[in-house]
C-alpha cells in the first residue's frame, strides 16, 4: 500500500466533500429524523466509491468525447435540484413537521422506505455536483498519480467518503433537540432551498 497516495485521495475527498451540498443537506435532514439512516449512508457510500473508482481508472476521458451526453445530464440533475429546492422553500413557508412542536423526532411521520431509496439515488446520481467532484476532480488527481498508486490514491478517497456519510448520518442525531419546534424546520428548509436554488441557478449555463 502506498500511504502517501493514500493520503492524497484521502485529504482531497475531504476537502471536496464536506461542504454542505444538495446530497449532504438530504442526508443531515434524515439524520435528524432519524429515517432510514442506514439506508441512505451505504447508498451515498457505494455509490461514491463506484464513480471515484470509475474515475480514477480514466472513465473521465468519457466526458471529452461525449460532451453532449455530458451536458444533457447536467441539465437533468439541475432541473431536479430546482425542484427539490422550490419543495424545501414551501416546506420552509408551510412546515409538515409542526407535529414535533413541543414533542421529539421520533414522533414525525414513518418514511416509507422505497421513496426514499429512489431520493437518495436520485440526489446523488442526478447531481451535476457529485461527477464533478467524486468523477472528475478525484478523477483526474488519480490519473497523475504513479500507475502502481493509483488504487491507493482511490481508497484513500472511498474511506473519507464512507466515514463522512456514517458520521453525517448518525451525528445528526445530537442535532435532534433542536428541531423539536417546527421554527427549526422552517430555518434547515429554507436554508436549503435557497442553497441548492442558487447551485441550480449558477450551474446553467
Amino acid at each position: 500500500m502506498n500511504w502517501l497516495s493514500f493520503s492524497h485521495g484521502a485529504a482531497l475527498c475531504a476537502s471536496l466533500i464536506v461542504t454542505i451540498g444538495a446530497q449532504n443537506a438530504f442526508v443531515l435532514r434524515q439524520g435528524i429524523m432519524r429515517s432510514h439512516v442506514g439506508k441512505i449512508v451505504a447508498l451515498c457510500a457505494l455509490s461514491d466509491c463506484l464513480l471515484i473508482g470509475a474515475g480514477v481508472g480514466g472513465a473521465s476521458v468519457l466526458v471529452e468525447r461525449y460532451p453532449v451526453f455530458v451536458h444533457a445530464m447536467l441539465y437533468v440533475g439541475l432541473a431536479y435540484l430546482a425542484w427539490f429546492g422550490i419543495s424545501a422553500l414551501r416546506r420552509a413557508v408551510r412546515p409538515g413537521h409542526a407535529v414535533l412542536e413541543g414533542g421529539d423526532v421520533s414522533a414525525a411521520p414513518v418514511q416509507r422506505a422505497v421513496p426514499i431509496i429512489l431520493m437518495t439515488l436520485a440526489f446523488t446520481w442526478l447531481n451535476p455536483h457529485v461527477y464533478l467532484d467524486t468523477f472528475l476532480l478525484i478523477g483526474t488527481a488519480g490519473a497523475r498519480e504513479p500507475e502502481g498508486a493509483r488504487i491507493a490514491f482511490a481508497l484513500g478517497a472511498m474511506a473519507v467518503s464512507g466515514i463522512w456519510f456514517i458520521g453525517l448520518g448518525y451525528g445528526a442525531r445530537a442535532l435532534a433537540p433542536l428541531f423539536k419546534r417546527a421554527t427549526a424546520w422552517r430555518v434547515l428548509d429554507g436554508a436549503i432551498g435557497s442553497m441548492v436554488l442558487l447551485l441550480a441557478v449558477t450551474q446553467f449555463r
